[in-house]
This record gives structure tokens, sequence and C-alpha cells, in this order.
């Protein structure tokens, strides 16, 4: 279903509400996405050797070299952001859309960049199985937005779904922020040039553990790149985090990127089969493709507190549009710590 929303309507979420401040001293961290043990000691290594370079400004000619060989494009196609919220904020500034859309439950930077701008924001949001269908987006619309997988339902879209969304006229944005968590990246759009308006999103903080950091980019048309980068502050990007743009992006460091989604698939599928045996959860979402896990306890808004006080924080699912208090984010973490928690949960809803 879509709806446009008034100003006091939107404000019923909590769309600046992130994961991070769920987290405290003394608690089991399951509320933020990024991967436990990162970075590896090989990229911190090279991270620091990137120090000496700091009374340069930073160049980021060579981080768009190699981003834009990794997914078979031209550097004119790439641009360096301070992580993909910062992208979200380049585009609100740098188009002028009519009708833009974006579609919930998901990450909610891209609606509060947006609505920051001055862009009133009309929303599709998913039910059911939370699957997208290119039937669901208005003809109209000028500029969609939709994760994939979508943070917080972990829902894997068809490649092609996505793709039938593009068109002349209209920019499709696609955030694949969490697109490596998945073996093999299937529907990833990272590599088409020719689906008009396609802009990809793409993070490193977390696979790579560099949150701190700030490190994403964007893939799109060389005159859509043009525009960001007019829109974009003079050396947003540190020299770290070009380094880091390098670094993880060559073959080897893909390919151990892959091997951990492989780790962590099976990971999940472990977590999903202590919940199935407990009464009283919900996993929503179609077959769970990332790095966390969409709940609800029907009937049950207490239970993220209660966690909360038996040490453990999840990620509050009622600041996400198409979501309510009944719904929690779960990050997939190691068996031992993921049985740890199975059995906490039971005790707070036994």
């Amino acid at each position: 279903m879509t709806a446009l929303l008034p100003d006091d309507a939107a404000a019923a979420y909590d769309l600046a509400h992130h994961g991070d401040t769920e987290v405290g001293p003394g608690l089991v961290d399951l509320a933020v996405n990024v991967r436990a043990g990162t970075p590896p000691a090989w990229l911190t290594e090279r991270l620091t050797a990137s120090l000496s370079g700091l009374a340069a400004y930073p160049d980021a000619g060579a981080a768009r070299s190699a981003v834009a060989a990794a997914h078979g494009r031209d550097p004119a196609q790439v641009w360096p952001v301070a992580g993909v919220a910062e992208a979200f904020v380049l585009l609100a500034r740098a188009l002028r859309p009519r009708r833009p859309v974006v579609v919930h439950p998901q990450f909610t930077e891209p609606e509060a960049a947006l609505r920051a701008a001055g862009h009133a924001v009309e929303r599709v949001v998913l039910d059911g199985d939370l699957t997208l269908h290119a039937r669901d987006v208005p003809e109209e619309a000028d500029l969609v937005v939709v994760g994939n997988p979508t943070n917080p339902t972990s829902v894997l879209h068809p490649a092609a779904t996505l793709a039938a969304l593009a068109r002349p006229g209209r920019v499709l944005v696609v955030d694949e922020a969490f697109a490596d968590t998945v073996p093999g990246e299937p529907e990833s759009l990272a590599g088409r040039t020719d689906l008009p308006g396609l802009v990809v999103l793409r993070s490193l903080t977390k696979t790579w553990g560099l949150a701190g950091l700030r490190v994403g980019y964007v893939l799109a048309p060389a005159d859509l790149v043009a525009g960001l980068a007019a829109a974009a502050p003079p050396w947003s990007v540190s020299t770290p985090a070009l380094e880091a743009m390098q670094a993880c992006t060559t073959a080897g460091a893909r390919a151990e990127a892959d091997a951990a989604a492989v780790a962590l698939r099976d990971d999940r599928e472990h977590l999903l089969a202590a919940l199935r045996r407990l009464a009283g959860v919900e996993v929503r979402g179609s077959a769970p493709a990332s790095s966390f896990v969409l709940l609800r306890f029907p009937g049950r808004t207490d239970v993220r507190d209660r966690l909360r006080d038996r040490g453990w924080a999840v990620r509050r699912g009622d600041t996400f549009p198409g979501l309510d208090g009944e719904h929690v984010r779960v990050a997939v973490r190691d068996r031992t710590t993921m049985d740890a928690f199975i059995d906490v949960l039971r005790e707070v809803l036994g």
C-alpha cells in the first residue's frame, strides 16, 4: 500500500533512531549489524599505514578506479561517500523529484534525508511476507528507494523485480549496504550499467567493521555521479576511508567477504531453527538472507525491555514505518552467542 504523509503522520516514527543507541555497558550487542571480530588485522595494518599521508588532502582517484574495476565499471560511475547515510543526503540535495517513493520497512535515513531537504515523501509499506512486487510502486514515481537485502526485514528481493522498476525519467536507488552478507551476491545490481537511472549504494562498514571510519560508495551513471559530486562537501571522505575502498575491493578481500557470508548463512540457519522451536515468536520476511532477522512477538511489546534487563540489547522495531512495538531486529552472531540468546528469550517468553 502507499501513503503520502503529512509532517504529523511522519512524526509517528523516530526516523533518527539507530541501533547503536540500544547498546550500553554490560549488554550483549545484538542491536548493531556490524560483523563481530572486525576489522581483520591485515586491514587494520593497511589503514594504520595510510596515516602517514594525512598531511595531504584526500585524493579519491585510486579508490574510484579500484571500485570501478571490482564492479566492471568506469571510474566516472563511482563516487566515494562517508557511509551510505551521506549518499542519501547527497541524493536529496542533488535531485528534484516530483514524486519520491521510499519502500518500507527499511533503513530510515533515505526518508529522513529527503524530508530534511524539503521533499514530500510517499511510502510504499509492505506487509505479509514483506516482499516487493513491481506493481506496488506507483507508475508516476520518479524517485524510488529500496534496500536489498532490506534492513530490518532481511528480505532479499529478486534482481529481476528491482530491474523492472527502472525506466527513463526515474531514479531507482537500491541500497545494497548488506549485499556482501549474501554468498555470491546473486541479486546485486552493482554491475548493471544498462538500466536507466539506476543508483546502487554500497557500504564497507558492516562486513569489515568500519562503522567508525564511515566508508561506502555510489555506483551510478556518470552524469548523476557528477551531480552528487557537485552537492558534496570537498574532501568529505578521508584518506584512510579511501584506502579501505582499495583494500576491500581486491579479489582477495572479496573472496574473504564471501567466505564470511557463507559462515553467516550457517549461523543464521542455526538461529532460525532454534526460533522455530519457540512458541510466541514469529520470524518476519520470506527467507531471511542477511546478517539480522526481524522478529515479531504477537501481543507482546515488553520483550525488548525484558531482554535488556537480562543483559541483551536488540534493535527496537517501532521506529521503522510499517512495524510496531511487537517487532525487534536481532543481529546474527556465532552459535554459542545465539544459543545463549535463545535460552534467555525462552525465559522471557515463558
